[in-house]
């Protein structure tokens, strides 16, 4: 789950971290009204789950009343179209206006599970303001790492080192900066965050140590804990087929192929699409319905599937343990004469009544149900029938 920038910026001012003034606009006059309450120079910025912001004009320092209702006017009545976004673009249906700083340096601040490390690592730069994964890329030893112990978390040794890798030697300042780090671990421990980052955090040039922009990323498998987060979720930044997927205890990933896949179980699923594209096929997609699958379940996971404009071709990989292998081939020709298939589905069934599931899906003679001794052979003939 992923969080708007004004929202990030709400959990660090509560963690005590310094963040400017800022108002929330959803309408041009409300945008207007927000600079009149600043009383100063602001900056309007789009509020959208995807970067690029300021190349793509979505980012506006502004000095006047005037000039914000152009930027909110713009912002409002344009989608954003960045490398992030594709072509399509995205719509803007929010607004911050915030206090604009006079900004000396730059600065990055971040904490993310390292899955290899098990366990979350704190980084820091000086490189602030531009791209992390660049500055990773073209000067690595800009970028200093501390990993927390998962039970003593941030230590204050850590903490001294981390500051000392931003560069700041003035006292006032280091206090400051070190105040930033531990509230973003608090932020990022209280809310079981998968990524909170700051980028930039900067020095103004009267000295003070702020928080300009945050994103913050959190385990789905957490939020349910979290009240506060799930009142702040908001659907229009996720896909609309993940949402839907998830409503029916499915798990889906959209991907960029054209055969659709159907498998229970995560690890299966994976395999499946390894398996295609060994045999020159291309995944459109990763769906695990689970071990214990209903027929309303598989047929609510064919519509998705199938919505998809991309997929030309299905493969139903099936392991039969909970769920019976003749209550999924049912399930398949319940959804077969209830949605109607206009692609082939290539199915392999394989565990409890196999046997019986293949005669059932004999006796039904639909032509787009296509049945496959084994794996190897269901990924050979969906290629072939996409082809």
């Amino acid at each position: 789950m992923k969080v708007h920038e004004y929202q990030a910026r709400e959990l660090l001012a509560e963690a005590g971290v310094p963040v400017p003034k800022s108002y929330v606009a959803t309408t041009v006059d409300q945008a207007a009204a927000a600079f009149d309450k600043i009383g100063g120079k602001a900056v309007v910025k789009a509020q959208v789950f995807a970067g690029g912001r300021g190349k793509a004009g979505f980012v506006k320092l502004c000095d006047t009343a005037e000039q914000v209702r152009q930027a909110a006017t713009f912002m409002l009545s344009n989608r954003m179209v960045s490398p992030q976004t594709g072509s399509e673009g995205v719509e803007v249906k929010k607004l911050l206006v915030a206090d604009a700083v006079d900004i000396e340096s730059e600065y990055y601040v971040a904490v993310v599970m390292d899955r290899a490390k098990n366990t979350a690592v704190v980084m820091v730069s000086q490189e602030g303001g531009v791209e992390i994964e660049i500055v990773a890329k073209e000067k690595p030893g800009a970028i200093i790492k501390r990993w927390l112990h998962p039970h003593l978390g941030l230590m204050s040794f850590q903490c001294a080192q981390l500051v000392a890798g931003l560069g700041f030697t003035d006292k006032e300042q280091a206090k400051a900066a070190a105040k930033v780090i531990r509230g973003l671990v608090n932020v990022f421990h209280k809310y079981d965050c998968a990524l909170a980052e700051i980028n930039p955090l900067v020095r103004t040039k009267s000295g003070e140590i702020l928080a300009i922009d945050a994103k913050m990323n959190f385990d789905d498998n957490a939020v349910f804990r979290h009240k506060r987060l799930q009142e702040m979720f908001d659907p229009s930044g996720e896909n609309p087929m993940e949402l839907r997927a998830k409503e029916h205890n499915l798990s889906y990933i959209p991907l960029d192929g054209n055969i659709g896949c159907l498998v229970n179980g995560a690890g299966l699923a994976m395999s499946t699409m390894d398996l295609i594209k060994l045999h020159g096929g291309e995944p459109a997609n990763f769906l695990d319905v689970g071990g214990s699958v209903t027929a309303e379940e598989a047929t609510e996971a064919f519509r998705i599937v199938l919505s998809d404009p991309k997929v030309k071709g299905i493969l139903v990989n099936i392991f039969g343990g909970i769920a019976k292998c003749d209550t999924i081939a049912e399930a398949l020709i319940a959804a077969a004469r209830e949605i109607g298939f206009d692609v082939p589905v290539v199915v392999r069934l394989e565990g409890t009544n196999v046997e019986r599931a293949h005669e059932l899906l004999k006796e039904a003679a639909i032509p787009q149900l296509i049945t496959a001794t084994d794996l190897t052979d269901a990924a050979n003939k969906v290629c072939a029938q996409v082809a």
